[in-house]
């Protein structure tokens, strides 16, 4: 870890500026934010903006990183045997919360799954059910994680893509069912 990234005011300042960018973005799409706008609404000046963040887009993903996290979690918050007709209420809540900011994700989340966010979702994800797929000895792990990342990557995107997306529990029912389906595939 570098030391910006321990420093408490590094951090206390990165957190300004995701809020103000969040704040842009609530009043406009991220293609029509500038740096003048997120570093005006956070109280600093550009050259911190810059010593923190490449560009726009690194603090859009930087900002979209809670998305992942909560992805991850709604998906890996069931115990025991999972029932396909009941997803995870914290699936539908991670649809709701997803819905509310969709404009910013959508400008990171192409159709498909493609885009900075998509990649970083895709990655997280797979390693995430790698690892607990790997750690219950279920078999092929790798493959079967691969799948269930690209499967909700671009499904998350193509919602937040459509011209009308399906209600949040519904998505969550659809999206819950496809993915026990992948994890109960059986391989030769």
């Amino acid at each position: 870890m570098s030391p910006a990234a321990a420093d408490p005011r590094a951090e206390r300042t990165r957190a300004g500026l995701r809020a103000a960018l969040l704040a842009e973005c609530a009043e406009r799409p991220l293609d029509q934010v500038s740096v003048s706008a997120v570093v005006r609404r956070a109280g600093v000046g550009r050259a911190t903006f810059y010593l923190h963040y490449q560009d726009l887009q690194a603090l859009a993903v930087d900002a979209c990183a809670e998305v992942v996290r909560a992805a991850n979690d709604a998906l890996h918050a069931w115990r025991g045997i999972p029932d396909p007709a009941a997803p995870p209420s914290e699936l539908a809540e991670f649809f709701g919360e997803v819905r509310e900011q969709a404009g910013l994700h959508r400008s990171l989340l192409h159709p498909g799954g493609t885009g900075p966010l998509g990649e970083l979702l895709n990655l997280e994800l797979r390693e995430r059910s790698r690892t607990e797929r790997a750690r219950a000895g279920a078999p092929h792990p790798g493959v079967v994680a691969a799948a269930v990342a690209g499967a909700f990557t671009a499904l998350l995107a193509d919602w937040l893509h459509s011209p009308e997306p399906a209600a949040p529990p519904v998505v969550a029912g659809q999206v819950w069912r496809l993915l026990i389906s992948l994890h109960r595939t059986p391989f030769p």
